[in-house]
């Protein structure tokens, strides 16, 4: 394999520098841990509704920005207690949500899994589900398409997890949203070679 290296130069000649040998080139967006969480919300809007899922989920303060579904392969699961996100920072999220009205049974959920090739390559998969649904209606379906998600990739999975909410809607509006939160990452971490 071909090695590259790297010197940046970052925040504008600040004296940060980064030196990095890459076996394969990713850039810094190359998140490590990650964490799961869930909100239900209920009020009068929809956007207050969803406003609320994410204070129950604990990440209204983030400005999240959605992108699929790919684990690296050194990623690490945070559990109890979730991280304390600095008020502010753009968050990258696999994100999903389902908005009703009153009277409606509405569910989400997402799931991920890690699996391995035969040829040595592992990484993670992450599926999301939403829907007029039960929370088991939604875990059925996030173990199909992670299911389908791995044999089209030639993937083993080695360990499979779900998290799904639903709620029927008393108020006006109501929102369910469940999570996998990458935590935002340092540079040195972004930079590291798999």
């Amino acid at each position: 394999m071909k090695t590259n290296s790297i010197r940046a130069n970052f925040f504008g000649g600040s004296g940060i520098w980064v030196y990095a040998k890459l076996l394969q080139q990713h850039g810094m967006f190359l998140p490590r841990k990650f964490f799961i969480t869930s909100g239900k919300g209920e009020s009068g809007t929809s956007l207050n509704a969803f406003d609320m899922a994410l204070m129950a989920a604990h990440i209204d303060q983030c400005n999240i920005v959605q992108v699929s579904s790919i684990l690296p392969p050194d990623a690490i699961q945070l559990k109890n207690p979730i991280p304390v996100i600095t008020p502010g920072t753009i968050t990258f999220a696999v994100l999903a949500r389902m908005d009703g009205q009153y009277g409606e049974t509405i569910g989400a959920g997402v799931a991920w899994a890690f699996g391995d090739r035969d040829n040595g390559v592992n990484f993670g998969i992450v599926a999301e589900d939403h829907g007029f649904k039960s929370k088991e209606s939604v875990e059925r379906s996030l173990s199909d398409k992670l299911d389908e998600m791995a044999r089209v990739r030639m993937l083993k999975i080695t360990e499979k997890s779900i998290q799904a909410e639903s709620i029927e809607v008393k108020e006006n509006n109501g929102c369910v949203i469940v999570a996998l939160i990458y935590v935002p990452w340092e540079i040195e971490e972004g930079c590291r070679i798999l």
